[in-house]
């Protein structure tokens, strides 16, 4: 369920009467969480806001304003790999992360990678404050170019099964054509647009899409 006006979502800050997503349409961060709760099946209400129309009542409970933010009864939480990780031990099947811990450990470092290596590349783009912003989209390629055959091992990164490693790839490169990234389709790269493919057909990804984030990708 999806409430889009301003009253609504002021009304739910307050009220918390269900489990309650602030999340921006836009924001990779907040695609990931949306992607945990369509794969869990978990019944969410989405309030779709972004940075310059938040909800008046945000800061009483998030200090920091920021987004997503997640509402459950009296629990907020904030920061999306925080969300994540509650919500798969809130809700442990299908679990996200492995189950040993040094395997658990290898998947969040993976994500810490992922948002040090690109998260970073894709937010200096979006934010456009920047004059080189062909050249981070290059290197934003370039890196997805280098590691592509790693893809071809296992149906998900670096796994057999889906992770939140996965829903936090997902995001970054649904944005790639968005962010003027193109990726060369040739022999070394066909096991990552393999990959792509294989994510993007998922039912819990295209149910986890925004109206913004399917208009990212038209010919999809």
């Amino acid at each position: 369920m999806i409430i889009n006006t301003e009253t609504d979502a002021i009304e739910a800050v307050t009220k918390r009467s269900s489990m309650t997503l602030l999340s921006d349409p836009s924001s990779h961060y907040s695609h990931r969480v949306r992607i945990v709760l369509a794969e869990k099946g978990v019944t969410c209400d989405i309030i779709d806001t972004d940075g310059k129309n938040l909800p008046a009542d945000l800061v009483d409970v998030n200090p920091y304003g920021s987004l997503p933010t997640l509402l459950d009864r009296d629990l907020v939480l904030y920061e999306s790999k925080v969300i994540m990780e509650y919500l798969d031990e809130r809700f442990p099947h299908p679990p996200l992360l492995p189950v040993y811990p040094v395997a658990r450990g290898e998947s969040r470092l993976y994500i810490y990678r992922i948002e040090r290596d690109w998260c970073a590349l894709v937010d200096a783009i979006e934010s456009g404050k920047t004059s080189d912003a062909e050249k981070l989209a290059k290197d934003l390629a370039d890196g997805f170019v280098g590691i592509a055959p790693i893809f071809g091992d296992k149906p998900f990164f670096m796994s057999e099964e889906f992770t939140l490693v996965d829903c936090c790839l997902g995001p970054i490169l649904w944005r790639l054509e968005s962010l003027g990234v193109k990726l060369p389709n040739n022999k070394q790269v066909k096991p990552l647009l393999e990959y792509m493919k294989r994510l993007f057909d998922m039912e819990s990804f295209q149910e986890s899409l925004s109206e913004i984030e399917r208009e990212m990708r038209p010919n999809r």
